[in-house]
């Protein structure tokens, strides 16, 4: 065989080796898929629980048109749906006062939310406070749902807008004690305040009437404070 195409053969081999173990393959094969709905030892010791348990909806109650899983997540569509008011899944499990929340959201696009220390005012529609996410706005707001007060505290302007990720996941932390109420959004603090319309109540999620929507919530989990 000639010896330059033997060199070329084992020049090509070594390439190809090369960049089959690139760091940059290595990382994206040793990358481990996230765990969802899922909570560590650390976390149980710390006495977190979960919401949701990734496969179906027990514990919620909501319109079955709108409401389902999906891919471990809960989903909320209005396609095909006409709705006459916002239609929520609420949590029927147990009412909360202080607690720290943590949640991820995805929002395709309109208006959702997470509801708590809320009252449920009829079948899938709520009142009260509300962690707010829209299309382009109000992410890391603080809304009073059905209050009469509407946007309690604006989050979004200058802080919530700076670090919202649009149509991909972002994770909300909501923290209650007393009539202090905290709202995070991708770790940053949007809202901190003192307030005293509720203390206690249910925990539900929206999906706002209008255009068609769909908005995807996942890994929720709480700890009593």
């Amino acid at each position: 065989m000639n010896r330059s195409f033997v060199f070329f053969l084992a020049a090509l081999t070594a390439a190809a080796g090369g960049a089959c173990s690139s760091p940059e393959r290595a990382e994206l094969e040793a990358a481990p898929e996230q765990d969802l709905s899922q909570l560590t030892d650390q976390e149980r010791q710390e006495g977190w629980t979960l919401l949701f348990n990734g496969e179906d909806l027990s514990g919620w109650e909501g319109d079955p048109r709108v409401w389902s899983v999906r891919d471990g997540a809960i989903v909320g569509s209005s396609e095909g749906v006409e709705l006459e008011d916002n239609t929520f899944l609420i949590y029927e499990a147990e009412r909360f006062g202080d607690f720290h929340l943590e949640a991820e959201i995805k929002l395709r696009n309109h208006n959702s939310g997470i509801q708590f220390r809320s009252e449920k005012v009829s079948d899938w529609v709520v009142r009260g406070y509300q962690a707010d996410a829209a299309e382009g706005n109000w992410w890391g707001s603080l809304y009073g749902e059905k209050t009469g007060r509407q946007v309690i505290a604006n989050g979004w302007v200058g802080k919530g807008e700076t670090v919202v990720r649009a149509d991909d996941w972002n994770q909300y932390e909501i923290i209650c004690s007393g009539p202090k109420i905290t709202l995070k959004l991708n770790d940053l603090t949007t809202v901190e305040l003192e307030d005293d319309m509720a203390a206690e109540g249910i925990i539900a999620l929206q999906v706002h009437r209008g255009p068609a929507m769909e908005v995807q919530f996942r890994n929720l989990k709480l700890r009593k404070l």
